[in-house]
């Protein structure tokens, strides 16, 4: 079988772009498995992989974000704010 050599190989943006989507889909998929983990045993191996795939997560987001692929504003305080008080406020109904 012959392969096909004109397979465009992908950019460094490309693969962290990759990288990070698929730890965001494990992030998702090991939160749910800890959730419903039938037995403690399960459900601390399903925490500590939550927990490893959050930080290859947050290192994989750095590198994008120092190299401008994946830029970030800073937060206005005044709107940091009214969102702290939105959700307190959401949070004391929630506990009522």
């Amino acid at each position: 079988m012959e392969m096909n050599m004109n397979c465009k190989q992908m950019s460094d943006k490309e693969m962290l772009t990759d990288a990070l989507t698929a730890e965001k889909f494990l992030c998702s998929a090991y939160n749910t498995y800890a959730t419903e983990a039938g037995t403690p045993e399960v459900h601390g191996a399903m925490m500590s992989l939550l927990n490893d795939t959050h930080t290859m997560q947050a290192e994989v987001w750095t590198e994008m974000n120092s190299r401008g692929w994946y830029p970030t504003e800073k937060a206005e305080d005044q709107k940091l704010q009214q969102e702290r008080m939105k959700y307190a406020a959401a949070c004391e109904t929630c506990h009522a």
